[in-house]
């Protein structure tokens, strides 16, 4: 049997791809004219080379539809026919880990031990902060289970749209108060339960870290969520983290959290600088009282542990209902520096300036945790 081009192409016309629900000339899927090797003898076989292309590296049909064109063209064509099958992809493939985010020069986890202590509060602020000191800066929504980041900004509404980079389509970030803004809570819907694996979540987590359009970022802030999980492993597989910012509560179940948090980064596998610790809730302050300070979560626990680790107390944030008034209405109290609290994150801004620019002199760039 005689094999020639247009015989190959009629074999993966009856190919669908499930992407579009069309077969794979229908598609332009075929990228180049199939080329048909005759055998060298009369005991050999022949060979089809095709080309398909496919919308992306990370194709979720992309291994399937190869194994059915191979199949179909075996089929029409005969089973000794030997199908050598190349991809390539309309977007170009994301960059290898290690190449990701050229242009971000800090990259700074704000992380907890603890749920409840603020950790998202204070990453929003900090973000903003740093914004009005005239930094560029980007701030990952890491909570894929429970976003905050879209409510917190007032853009619960907004939609990301892809963008054209090099090549490659990619997820344009939210902006707003000179911060660039991704979370998943921009792609689900706010009242319905993300009921995702693992797996799930760690790929999404990767798409919005390697799939978008950060640009040139002074401050990359990474908003983790709270405890140590497959999201802080995948982040440390991913990332080379500047470093780790601490986030608790003055009380010591908080305290002890906090630890482990430390910890985590600490670990000589992770190795990961602790740039230092926030203590949030420090005090009350009612309105009507602002020089008045009650201790509700107990006194300068976090202070304490910080003298302990011989780290750097970044801030002590007060308890004050502004903060929580301005973050449920999409406009964090860093928004007004001229403010008590805006002024307080203002100060937070400065000091992780500081010992980001101190760690850089002293120490070597973190390395990426090594998959296993």
């Amino acid at each position: 049997m005689t094999l020639y081009p247009q015989l190959i192409i009629d074999a993966l016309a009856t190919v669908t791809y499930a992407g579009t629900k069309k077969n794979l000339v229908e598609s332009q899927m075929v990228a180049d004219q199939p080329v048909c090797v005759p055998p060298a003898d009369t005991q050999g076989s022949w060979t089809v080379k095709i080309v398909l292309e496919f919308p992306r590296d990370t194709d979720p049909f992309l291994k399937s539809t190869v194994k059915a064109a191979e199949a179909a063209v075996k089929y029409h064509c005969g089973k000794d026919v030997v199908v050598e099958i190349t991809t390539e992809f309309k977007s170009k493939p994301r960059p290898k880990v290690g190449q990701l985010l050229p242009q971000v020069k800090n990259i700074i986890a704000v992380s907890s031990g603890k749920g409840g202590v603020g950790k998202s509060t204070v990453a929003a602020n900090l973000a903003i902060a740093l914004a009005r000191l005239g930094y560029k800066v980007g701030l990952l929504d890491c909570d894929i289970f429970g976003p905050s980041v879209p409510k917190m900004f007032q853009v619960e509404d907004a939609r990301p749209y892809a963008v054209n980079v090099d090549g490659r389509d990619l997820i344009c970030p939210i902006e707003k108060y000179g911060v660039k803004l991704l979370s998943i809570g921009f792609f689900v819907s706010p009242e319905t339960a993300t009921l995702w694996r693992g797996g799930m979540a760690t790929s999404a987590l990767k798409q919005l870290i390697g799939d978008a359009d950060w640009g040139e970022l002074d401050y990359f802030i990474l908003d983790t969520p709270p405890g140590t999980s497959d999201i802080h492993l995948t982040l440390l597989q991913t990332l080379p983290i500047t470093g780790a910012v601490i986030v608790s509560t003055p009380q010591q179940v908080a305290l002890a959290d906090a630890r482990k948090g430390i910890d985590m980064y600490r670990n000589e596998k992770v190795n990961v600088p602790i740039l230092g610790l926030v203590e949030n809730m420090a005090w009350f302050t009612p309105a009507e009282l602002p020089e008045n300070r009650y201790y509700i979560f107990g006194r300068e626990g976090c202070k304490q542990l910080a003298e302990e680790m011989q780290l750097p107390l970044l801030a002590q944030i007060p308890l004050v209902q502004s903060i929580c008034e301005s973050g449920d209405e999409g406009q964090p109290v860093a928004v007004n520096s001229d403010s008590m609290t805006g002024l307080a994150f203002i100060n937070l801004a400065q000091s992780v300036v500081t010992v980001t620019n101190r760690r850089n002199r002293e120490l070597a760039a973190t390395k990426i945790v090594g998959v296993k």
